[in-house]
C-alpha cells in the first residue's frame, strides 16, 4: 500500500497542526519562560514575534510542503533539483530527533505525576520537594518517559487518519474547556490579579538581550516552525484547502491557548506566594497547589494532566512524523516498523536529559546540565537558524509564480496579500532573526564596550 496518506478534512488538519503548535511550547514552556523573562513585556514581544515572523514562516512551510505534496527532504529536493536544499529538511529532521529526545523527558514527567495524583494523600504533600524527588529519581523517570514513546509510537505507527487524526479530534477540544475551568477558579483566588498584572502589564526594564531572544525561540517553538514539520503536516492537505485561512487559524489558537496558559498559572502563582521564575517545574508546583483549592480538586487535577498529557502528545505525533515521513517518503509501507525503530532510538537519546536532574545533575557543558543545553540548543540555535534558511528558501528560490499559484490555492487572498507575505518572508523575517543572532553571539556587547 504505497499511496500518500492524506487528511480527511480540513478540520483533521488544523486540530493536528495546532495541535503540534499548542503541546508543551504553550502549555508547558510559555509559563516558565514569561516567569522568568520579565512578564508582560516577554509576553507582548512573544505576540510580536508570532505575527511578524512566526506566521509568514507557517505559510512558507506550508506552501512548501503542499506545492511539492512531499514530506520535508523530498520537498526541496522536488522544488530545488540538484541543489543542496534538501538538506535544509534532514536538519529539520535531526533537530527534531533532538526536540523529541528531551521532549519526552516532559512527557514522561507528566505520565508520572498522573500516576501520582491517584494517591489519596497526594494533596497532602509538599509539591516543590515533591517535583524535585520525582524528577531526580531514575527508575520512574526512565519508566514514565518510555511510555510516553510508547504512546507516541504507536499512534504515528497507525497512520495519519486512523492515528494521529483521530487522537487530535477526541481530546483538543476537552483541553480549552478545562482551562476554562481552571481560569475561572483561579481568578478567584485572593491576590490573583496582581498575577494578571505580571502577565499582561509589560514592563520593559525587566527585559534583556537573552529575553529577545528567547520570545523569538519561543514563537518557533510553540508554532513547530524551523524544523519543516509543518511542511510534512501540509504535504497531506488538498490543493482546495485555503493556506491562509488555516495558518491564521492555528496561529489564534496557539496565541489564546498561550493567553490561556498564563492566566491559570499566574494568579495561582502570586496568590500561593509562589516564585513566578520558579521554571521548568512552574507547572508540576503551582498547578497542584491551585486545584487543591477547588472543590473535587484531585479528581480535575486528574483529568487536567491527562488532558495535559495529551497535548503533549500532539507535538510529539509531528515531530516523530517527520522523521517517519522522512524515511517513508510519506507513504503507508513500513511506517509502523520506522516508528518502532525511530522511536525506541529517540528514547534511548533521551537517556542523558531524563539523568540530568538526578544522577547526571553534575554533568554539564557550558554551564548548563545535559537537558538545559539541548532546550538552548534546539530553541535558541537550530529552530532560528532553520526557520532563517526556510525565509530564504521561499523568498529567492522557489519560483515566484508557483509559489503566488500555491498561496493563492484554495482561497480568496489578492495578490496585494501575497506580496506583503512575501516582503516579510524575504526582508522582515530574515533581518529580526539575524539581528537576534548577532545578539546570541554578543556582538552588540561587543561594540557597545
Amino acid at each position: 500500500m504505497n499511496q500518500q496518506d492524506q487528511w480527511t478534512s480540513k478540520l483533521a488538519f488544523i486540530l493536528a497542526a495546532a495541535g503540534s503548535a499548542i503541546g508543551l511550547g504553550a502549555i508547558w514552556k510559555f509559563p516558565y519562560v514569561v516567569g522568568t523573562s520579565g512578564g508582560g513585556a516577554f509576553f507582548l514581544i512573544f505576540l510580536l514575534f508570532t505575527f511578524l515572523v512566526g506566521f509568514p514562516l507557517l505559510m512558507a512551510e506550508f506552501v512548501i510542503g503542499r506545492g511539492a505534496q512531499k514530506e520535508a527532504v523530498s520537498a526541496y529536493r522536488t522544488l530545488a533539483p540538484g541543489s543542496a536544499w534538501p538538506w535544509l529538511g534532514r536538519m529539520g529532521v535531526a533537530t527534531a530527533f533532538i526536540l523529541l529526545s528531551f521532549y519526552s523527558v516532559i512527557g514522561g514527567w507528566i505520565v508520572l505525576y498522573l500516576g501520582k495524583s491517584f494517591s489519596g494523600d497526594f494533596f497532602k504533600n509538599d509539591f516543590g520537594a515533591m517535583f524535585g524527588e520525582s524528577i531526580s529519581s531514575p527508575w520512574p523517570v526512565l519508566i514514565s518517559q518510555f511510555i510516553f514513546m510508547i504512546i507516541t509510537i504507536y499512534v504515528v505507527s497507525r497512520g495519519i487518519k486512523n492515528g494521529i487524526e483521530k487522537a487530535n479530534q477526541i481530546m483538543m477540544p476537552a483541553l480549552f474547556v478545562l482551562f476554562v475551568v481552571l481560569i475561572v477558579r483561579s481568578l478567584t483566588l485572593d491576590n490573583a490579579m496582581e498575577g494578571v498584572k505580571f502577565f499582561l502589564l509589560p514592563d520593559f526594564s525587566e527585559i534583556g538581550g537573552d529575553d529577545i531572544l528567547f520570545a523569538l525561540g519561543q514563537s518557533f517553538f510553540s508554532l513547530s516552525v524551523g524544523i519543516s514539520v509543518m511542511v510534512t503536516y501540509s504535504s497531506y492537505l488538498g490543493k482546495n484547502e485555503s493556506l491562509t485561512k488555516s495558518a491564521t487559524t492555528i496561529v489564534l489558537l496557539n496565541v489564546l491557548i498561550s493567553l490561556l496558559a498564563g492566566l491559570a498559572i499566574f494568579p495561582g502563582v502570586f496568590s500561593l506566594g509562589l516564585e513566578p521564575a520558579e521554571g521548568p517545574g512552574l507547572l508540576f508546583v503551582v498547578l497542584p497547589a491551585v486545584f487543591d483549592q477547588i472543590v473535587f480538586g484531585q479528581f480535575f487535577f486528574i483529568i487536567f494532566l491527562a488532558l495535559f498529557l495529551f497535548a503533549t502528545l500532539t507535538s510529539a505525533f509531528s515531530m516523530l512524523e517527520i522523521i517517519v515521513a522522512s524515511i517513508t517518503k510519506g507513504t503507508l509501507t513500513n511506517r509502523a516498523k520506522w516508528s518502532w525503530i525511530i522511536g525506541l532510538l529517540i528514547f534511548a537519546a533521551g537517556i542523558p536529559s531524563a539523568l540530568s536532574m538526578g544522577v547526571l545533575s553534575d554533568v554539564t557543558l557550558f554551564g548548563k546540565t545535559i537537558f538545559d543545553l539541548l532546550d538552548y540548543l534546539v530553541s535558541n540555535i537550530l529552530l532560528p537558524l532553520g526557520a532563517l534558511f526556510i525565509a530564504l528558501f521561499v523568498g529567492y528560490r522557489y519560483p515566484k509564480d508557483l509559489l503566488l499559484q500555491e498561496f493563492k490555492a484554495g482561497s480568496s487572498v489578492t495578490v496585494k496579500g501575497f506580496a506583503l507575505w512575501l516582503m516579510l518572508v524575504r526582508y522582515i523575517v530574515p533581518v529580526i532573526i539575524f539581528i537576534v543572532f548577532l545578539n546570541t553571539l554578543g556582538v552588540f556587547k561587543m561594540i557597545t564596550g
